[in-house]
């Protein structure tokens, strides 16, 4: 009996983890990487944080929204296939609640001063939320004291915000290196 009241509550949590993060975290993408670590690995330690990272990889190399996926893995990891669908579900829910809100009085929202300071405000939110995200990345790279992956760091930056290219362009063409690095250390090995 104590064990289908643990996976109950289990279960709950993550509805209601799920259900914050995605009211919360708006402008979606990798801004909910963050909050996924405060709940996951740092309060819960239910995974590690390379084992979040990795799965933040996972959630944006496959189709659909970063958010959902990452949602979905994080249950999964947690309380197999039911975390997964009920995490999955906690993701959907918030926004599609609040399109509907907003798509309902359109009208309103689009001339409405206040709510235009208010996702201005959200905007400033997002840009602290990928801040603390790019920091965690950053010092997690470091920390595997590897001269490649510590030089894509500032290159990258250089490659976007002084030369000007598309970031989907450095990031293919890092994913190319990391990839290419891979294949001559397994030639090497043999």
């Amino acid at each position: 009996m104590t064990a289908i009241k643990q996976r109950i509550n289990i279960y709950i949590w993550l509805l209601a983890a799920n259900l914050f993060i995605s009211a919360f975290t708006f402008g979606g993408g990798y801004v909910v990487v963050p909050m996924v670590r405060r709940f996951f690995v740092v309060k819960k330690q239910y995974f590690t944080e390379e084992e979040l990272i990795n799965m933040a990889a996972v959630a944006q190399s496959t189709p659909g929204a970063i958010a959902v996926n990452l949602s979905a893995l994080a249950g999964y990891k947690v309380a197999g296939m039911a975390g997964a669908v009920i995490s999955c579900c906690a993701a959907v829910i918030p926004p599609l609640v609040i399109l509907t809100f907003i798509s309902a009085f359109y009208r309103l929202f689009v001339s409405n001063a206040m709510i235009a300071a208010v996702l201005k405000g959200m905007e400033a939110g997002v840009a602290a939320l990928m801040v603390d995200l790019i920091t965690d990345m950053c010092s997690f790279v470091l920390k595997k004291k590897s001269l490649f992956l510590s030089a894509l760091i500032p290159l990258s930056f250089i490659a976007n915000f002084v030369l000007g290219i598309n970031v989907a362009l450095i990031l293919l063409f890092c994913c190319f290196l990391c990839i290419l690095k891979v294949f001559c250390k397994g030639r090497e090995h043999r």
